[in-house]
């Protein structure tokens, strides 16, 4: 069967339909044409003229018969892969009138890590349930950066805060990020550490302190591993391991742990933070969301909240750079 050619606007966009599509996405997940007519409560004979209509349009054969059942072709998985892009944003376009038709409501999935969580989300939610208070938040655990990539590509969140160190390269050109406030790298003791009372701490003083590092892998380690390299000490020896918010807070809060965290917590929970220099890297808490979906109003919403928000912490941050 040779693919056919035409225009889109004047003969294929006529003819092609996105129930056609859904139906074939239907039959290629239950692997059979009467299984798929059962699901959509259609005839077989429907089913099959779907496919046919589809296959008569692009001119390719979309499904073969395998051991298995039907499987599709490499021109079914071509354009189904391209579909789920076509059904997010129709779903979205019907919860975006839902939404227009009562701006109070709407439903929003946030990402971020529990630093995040802990320091600047709650005022943002503050800001926006003061506005919108029958809009509904879900807010799931999206530890780091890399992890944020597959499930805004996967549709699980609306948008991710997330900490970048380094620019995006072409790899992840699908993505837009918004930069909201650097959040630099410093040392955190807590109001009853010794250390806390010091007007002067060299990073000498501290190789022998208990650390609460998070892993090898992570931003912060690297950040401390240099910072010691380059005055030529020994890396401490790190009494534990862990990104668990609780741990942290029991034990630096309480206790003569230490750890780098990022300067929103300090701030936060009235940590205080050591006069201790540490190479100086930019670490912005950013906002992220897929160039290629459209964002709902309720979502816009929220990001206008969380602009707010952030706008005094990033003018604080530029009045320090200029005095």
């Amino acid at each position: 069967m040779p693919p056919v050619k035409m225009e889109w606007e004047t003969r294929l966009g006529h003819r092609f339909k996105v129930r056609d599509l859904y139906i074939l996405s239907t039959v290629t997940k239950s692997g059979g044409m009467a299984k798929a007519a059962r699901q959509l409560g259609m005839s077989q004979p429907s089913v099959s003229e779907a496919i046919a209509n589809l296959e008569s349009i692009l001119g390719v054969r979309l499904l073969d018969r395998g051991a298995k059942g039907i499987e599709p072709t490499i021109y079914a998985e071509a354009i189904l892969k391209r579909s789920v892009a076509i059904f997010d944003e129709l779903k979205q376009a019907v919860n975006d009138v839902h939404f227009l038709a009562d701006p109070a409501k709407g439903e929003l999935k946030i990402g971020c890590s529990d630093t995040t969580a802990a320091t600047v989300l709650p005022r943002m939610i503050e800001r926006f349930s003061e506005k919108y208070p029958l809009a509904a938040l879900s807010v799931g655990n999206v530890p780091t950066f890399s992890d944020a990539l597959p499930v805004l590509r996967d549709r699980q969140y609306d948008l991710v805060f997330a900490r970048l160190y380094q620019p995006l390269t072409s790899v992840v050109d699908d993505l837009n990020v918004e930069r909201l406030f650097d959040d630099p790298v410093v040392v955190v003791a807590g109001k009853h550490n010794p250390l806390a009372r010091r007007r002067k701490v060299d990073l000498a003083d501290l190789v022998d302190e208990p650390w609460i590092m998070p892993g090898t892998h992570t931003w912060i380690h690297a950040r401390i591993a240099e910072a010691f390299r380059e005055r030529g000490l020994a890396m401490p020896t790190t009494r534990l391991v862990t990104l668990s918010w609780p741990l942290i807070a029991h034990f630096v809060f309480n206790g003569r742990h230490i750890m780098a965290y990022p300067r929103s917590v300090a701030v936060r929970y009235s940590l205080k933070v050591l006069p201790v220099n540490l190479p100086i890297r930019p670490w912005p808490l950013s906002i992220l969301t897929l160039k290629n979906r459209t964002l709902s109003p309720v979502a816009e919403r929220f990001m206008g909240c969380a602009r707010e928000v952030a706008r005094p912490m990033a003018d604080r941050q530029n009045a320090g750079k200029t005095s």
